[in-house]
């Protein structure tokens, strides 16, 4: 029970990793807000869980690249559930595009969501705390795409590597006043977003044979580490950013 009587806001927490990662916490001890977009009643579903866990949970939704929407959601959160300790920043959109075919729409959209809607929901956390005089920990989410070159991603693996930098630069201002900052960067995991990889003979024992423990992760694998990252056991840990790829990257 790690995250004992914790709130967490988990952005993007309807399926995938957002959903281990909300199945970790519940059962660590916190009591979980569950951010959506377009998937409601999935969404409702990971609350449900959570509450049969014994926990608290709701569900919000906000598009996380527009202020107000943010600003909204975490009055709302704090309101009903309680003033946030944890924010974990796992809303994430990805699209595969080759370089020369990539339009400004498509660039725009995916950097607004995947960076500035880490940056935004982060500042708004950090001055909702810091005027009530709260601690905290923000844990964002990346991808093995910020060490790892895929193609069609001149857009999408920017913004993930450009969250190490986010990480570590929000960790050198809020760590003083007392929240904590760290990144974790996913390798492939079974999720929906990765199905079409899961589903190709032609192409998934390729990848497999590059990464060291030989298959894919479990969105709840990196929810065990989200967790760490949030508690009180990495209280000497900020600015910082793991790989959780199976050894991926380094192999």
């Amino acid at each position: 029970m790690r995250l004992k009587n914790k709130v967490a806001l988990i952005t993007g927490a309807s399926r995938g990793i957002g959903k281990g990662i909300a199945e970790v916490f519940a059962e660590e001890g916190a009591d979980v807000a569950v951010n959506y977009l377009a998937s409601g009643p999935a969404a409702e579903d990971v609350a449900a869980w959570v509450r049969s866990r014994g926990r608290r949970a709701m569900t919000v939704k906000a598009d996380v690249a527009y202020r107000g929407e943010v600003e909204a959601m975490i009055d709302r959160v704090w309101n009903e559930l309680g003033p946030i300790d944890i924010l974990v920043n796992n809303a994430g959109i990805e699209t595969i595009v080759p370089f020369l075919d990539l339009t400004d729409e498509q660039w725009t959209r995916l950097t607004d969501v995947n960076l500035r809607g880490e940056w935004l929901c982060s500042q708004v956390f950090c001055r909702r705390a810091i005027a009530e005089g709260r601690k905290g920990s923000i844990v964002m989410i990346g991808s093995v795409q910020a060490g790892k070159v895929l193609p069609g991603r001149t857009h999408y693996a920017p913004t993930k590597l450009g969250l190490e930098a986010l990480t570590r630069n929000i960790s050198a201002e809020m760590t003083p006043q007392g929240i904590r900052v760290n990144c974790v960067h996913p390798g492939l995991i079974d999720t929906d977003m990765t199905a079409w990889v899961m589903k190709r003979p032609d192409l998934l024992p390729g990848i497999l044979a590059q990464i060291s423990v030989g298959r894919a992760g479990e969105p709840r694998e990196i929810g065990t580490v989200v967790a760490f990252f949030a508690s009180d056991e990495a209280s000497y840990l900020t600015g910082q950013s793991i790989h959780v790829d199976g050894g991926w990257v380094g192999k």
